[in-house]
Order: C-alpha cells, then structure tokens, then sequence
C-alpha cells in the first residue's frame, strides 16, 4: 500500500521524503512536500502516515500545526477521514471477514493498517454512520461489536 500511495502522490506532483523529524511528528505537509519521519520502521506505519498526509492535501489550508484552533482541529479531522475512507473503506471489512478475519489485530494485519489506525478508523464510522452500517444490498457491518451479518 505505502508503495501505491507514494504513485498516487508522484500523480498529485507531491513529492515524499522520509526524513528524520522532531518529537513525536510522524508525518508534515506543506507546499506539495510531504515528509514522513525516518524513525517509523514498518511500511504498515508509512502507509497510514502517508494517507494522513495526502489528506491534508486534498483538505488542509494554510499552518494547522496549532490546534488549539477549532478551524485546525477541523482541517485535522478532514485529512484524517480522508485517509480512513482511503485506506479502510466499508467493503473493506467484508472483505476481511470473507478472508476469515475476526478480531481487530487480524483485520489491521490483512488491510496493511496498524491496530490503532484500523480502531480509529471504527470510532470515525461510528461517529458518522452509529452503531451499524450498510455495506451492499446483502450486508450489514455492525460496528461495536465489529461483525458483519448477511441479510436474508
């Protein structure tokens, strides 16, 4: 995946480089740059990192690194649904469960996310959509607990 989100990114003229950055900053982006601290050691990570960062680019305006700011927290948010939608769309759990995938940690592991990732990306739609949501003509994800049912 992180390998398919730095070809979308060439595609978006945003150039990627991992460098070594301050703290606990994982990710920065600005000015069709984005940079991806050096110190993350798996692909999984970068990935989830790298769909954050090109969120800002489709979302983000402006210095949102102060948020203490409602309308940065809000740009925040934005670049992170965006990154969720990306990475872990709704059949994407049908998918994982057709794979005979049932907990959290083997669901994170098929669609190349981390377990916290794949946890935030689950309060996102439940925040969005409550407790249960329709996949497709055929199926329901439950959201907490996470399942899915087939429709008769």
């Amino acid at each position: 995946m992180y390998e398919q989100l730095q070809d979308e990114a060439a595609s978006l003229n945003v150039v990627i480089r991992e460098t070594y950055l301050p703290g606990r900053l994982k990710g920065l982006y600005g000015e069709n740059e984005i940079l991806i601290n050096a110190n993350i050691e798996t692909s999984t990570e970068k990935s989830c990192v790298l769909a954050e960062e090109l969120g800002h680019h489709h979302y983000t305006v402006g210095d949102i690194i102060d948020q203490s700011k409602i309308m940065n927290i809000k740009q925040e948010k934005l670049a992170r649904r965006w990154a969720f939608r990306k990475l872990i769309p709704l059949d994407g759990f049908l998918y994982a469960f057709n794979q005979g995938c049932r907990t959290r940690y083997e669901i994170a592991e098929l669609l190349n996310v981390t377990e916290q990732f794949l946890t935030e990306s689950l309060n996102y739609y439940k925040e969005r959509y409550g407790l249960f949501v329709r996949i497709d003509d055929l199926h329901v994800l439950f959201l907490d607990p996470l399942s899915i049912h087939k429709q008769l």
